[in-house]
């Protein structure tokens, strides 16, 4: 806080300070101490959900005062993932977050591959994964203490927790973690149960609540943007749509923060430099032909980081193919004048 305030007074007066609670096409919202605000912008948004930023009274209408970004202040932690579709960038999910919660229904099948990535994208943000199964009340114990023993192998250091909101199994665990001045973001697929557990913490219907399709169990996409709201005890949730696809843009420590038993295994093998393919003394292929470690654990590791260097190696070719232009378009506009 002694930051914000130290930005106060370098803005100047009629400054104020506030956190980012939405963002849509045009403006974003703002949540401050007077109250909640509507920026606008022109272009490209430069917040996202979660950010602290200082604001300024730009204008006064019929409709009262507007306002204009002043500065968006350094984040301490970003949940990160690659923009869906073709475009080869980053795009920030949520900002300035303490624990993520990666949301996993009980009433469809276990997906580890899947798990892994949320659990990495977790990871690199510089957050706590939480891994929360949901809907303990639509499958019966053998099926919920499967499923809680397959999440679990794929971390020791996972803390995962079963919840119902319907009978309220393991709200009151979450509720822990969204304490006055945590910041905790919830991420997970279409129909996990992301808005139901909002609304169970903040005690009323404070988002909308999508049905889920009985022939596949897969859930409409309730939230399509990002929206952060203050629960009672004064924590803060960022909710986020389900997510479809989740390309990565995670460095290697995130990833391997998911894999420990890869990486512990690693430090075993005769080479430094082990790729754990056909080098002799690799502890990690000693470890799969005896059967301690699954070999689709290592696919999964490698693919993981495969696509990441991919997703670098691509926003670096876009970055210069922009500067690139940025150059010609800088140079023909001074032959021209």
């Amino acid at each position: 806080m002694g930051e914000i305030a130290a930005e106060l007074v370098d803005a100047g007066t009629g400054a104020i300070a506030g956190r980012v609670s939405r963002v849509d096409r045009g403006r974003f919202g703002v949540l401050t101490a007077e109250g909640p605000v509507a920026v606008a912008t022109k272009g490209v948004t430069p917040v996202c959900v979660g950010d602290w930023c200082i604001v300024g009274v730009s204008g006064t209408g019929a409709k009262g005062d507007t306002f204009e970004l002043l500065k968006v202040l350094p984040r301490r932690s970003a949940l990160i993932r690659q923009a869906s579709g073709s475009r080869t960038e980053p795009q920030a999910l949520a900002a300035n977050i303490d624990v993520v919660l990666v949301l996993v229904p009980l009433d469809r099948d276990i997906s580890p591959r899947q798990i892994e990535r949320f659990l990495a994208l977790g990871w690199d943000s510089g957050a706590v994964p939480v891994l929360v199964l949901t809907k303990r009340d639509l499958v019966d114990d053998s099926t919920a203490e499967a499923a809680e023993v397959a999440v679990k192998a794929i971390s020791t250091d996972l803390t995962v927790v079963m919840t119902s909101v319907v009978v309220g199994t393991g709200v009151d665990r979450i509720a822990d973690y969204v304490h006055r001045g945590a910041t905790v973001a919830l991420l997970g697929t279409s129909g996990a149960g992301k808005s139901s557990l909002v609304n169970a913490l903040m005690g009323s219907a404070a988002v909308q609540v999508g049905e889920v399709r009985q022939a596949d169990a897969k859930g409409r996409h309730t939230t399509t943007w990002r929206e952060l709201v203050v629960v009672p005890t004064g924590g803060t949730l960022i909710d986020t749509p389900g997510l479809r696809e989740l390309g990565m843009w995670v460095d290697e420590e995130g990833i391997d923060a998911v894999f420990t038993d890869i990486t512990d295994l690693a430090d075993q093998c005769r080479f430094n430099d082990c790729a754990h393919g056909n080098e002799p003394g690799c502890a990690v292929l000693a470890a799969i032909a005896a059967g301690d470690l699954p070999a689709e654990r290592l696919a999964s590791y490698r693919k993981l980081l495969s696509e990441s260097a991919d997703a670098v190696r691509e926003n670096d070719r876009r970055i210069t193919n922009l500067e690139k232009k940025n150059s010609r378009q800088r140079s023909g506009g001074g032959r021209r004048r």
